[in-house]
């Protein structure tokens, strides 16, 4: 392997042009792009300036020059194309939501270990600068012990502009595509839930409009997350310690300021700050910086949390009646 890591786009569609941006803004090098399409893979490469361009995925996956393998197809589709990236030799950055349920996580995470291959769920909300320092201060005790969580991300995505969350086949509706975001800030913060009370408004074919949770942890502490595709809401994200809380302001998944006060309602800290882009290309350098470090997976975003994740997200479909064919 060279001192600099040649990537791959499997799947050109909106979220990969936005992300190639900000990979860009990083010094990060993108050679090649595959799709089932050659024209459409032609068509991408030519204008986003990709050198190469790739009629398939297995060719794409076969080019003996790259090195990682970024999916960003349809989330019912991640495990195949992932799976055939890991099987190929590549290290993997796979669009969030991981896969369809737990399963397919756990299958992929045995191929990603057992080809010695990195592997990460691209969330990439960890990784962002304003996180980082979130988790600073919340280890440092800033707020104490961290009791409740309230989190949402509730978008208005209506069928004409985005069909394919209005889609079974395509595994939509708003639990995997934003109902993932407040799932997994709680995690980081709580772990895992030793239970789960959620309810569900479901659209035809059975996937979910909107969707709630209440996540309870060891020694009462607790989660109430939501998302919905039919509304805009404020997005934010509220940690509430026994001695201060954290203030997200929207949207708290990505790149923003957040405010900390203690229990009299003064402001303790306050951080704002710039980017460039949109801040995809942090999850990005870590993937770098854990290959070149000959680490398999990134201590921020496990494989073995990803899996555990889905397994919420699974836990929810089964209170709801949430479904997802071939899953």
């Amino acid at each position: 392997m060279s001192d600099k890591l040649r990537w791959g786009i499997l799947g050109p569609g909106r979220i990969s042009a936005v992300i190639l941006k900000d990979l860009r803004l990083a010094g990060i090098q993108v050679d090649a792009v595959g799709s089932k399409s050659l024209d459409r893979a032609k068509a991408y490469a030519a204008q986003h300036q990709v050198e190469k361009a790739y009629g398939s995925y297995e060719d794409l996956v076969a080019d003996p020059e790259l090195d990682v393998i970024y999916v960003s197809t349809t989330n019912n589709v991640h495990f195949e194309n992932a799976k055939l990236a890991l099987e190929a030799g590549k290290h993997v950055l796979l669009e969030k939501p991981f896969t369809l349920d737990s399963n397919q996580a756990s299958a992929l995470v045995r191929v990603a270990r057992q080809k010695k291959r990195f592997l990460m769920e691209a969330m990439w909300t960890r990784f962002l600068p304003n996180h980082v320092a979130l988790f600073d201060k919340l280890n440092a005790g800033i707020i104490g012990k961290p009791l409740y969580l309230l989190a949402d991300h509730n978008q208005l995505l209506p069928k004409e502009r985005s069909p394919r969350l209005y889609d079974p086949s395509l595994g939509g509706g708003s639990l995997l595509d934003l109902g993932v975001y407040p799932i997994s800030l709680a995690h980081r913060v709580f772990g895992s839930p030793i239970a789960i009370k959620s309810s569900a408004s479901l659209m035809e074919g059975n996937i979910d409009e909107s969707f709630g949770a209440i996540l309870d942890y060891t020694e009462g502490r607790q989660a109430l997350v939501h998302s919905s595709i039919r509304v805009n809401g404020p997005v934010r994200a509220f940690i509430l310690g026994d001695k201060g809380r954290v203030e997200l302001d929207k949207s708290f998944f990505q790149f923003g300021p957040f405010s900390i006060f203690d229990q009299q309602d003064n402001l303790v800290f306050r951080f704002d700050g710039n980017i460039e882009g949109r801040g995809m290309q942090y999850q990005a350098l870590e993937l770098e910086r854990c290959v070149f470090a000959g680490l398999l997976e990134s201590p921020t975003m496990s494989l073995d949390e990803t899996v555990e994740i889905m397994k919420v997200m699974d836990q929810i479909r089964l209170q709801t009646g949430i479904e997802y064919p071939g899953a």
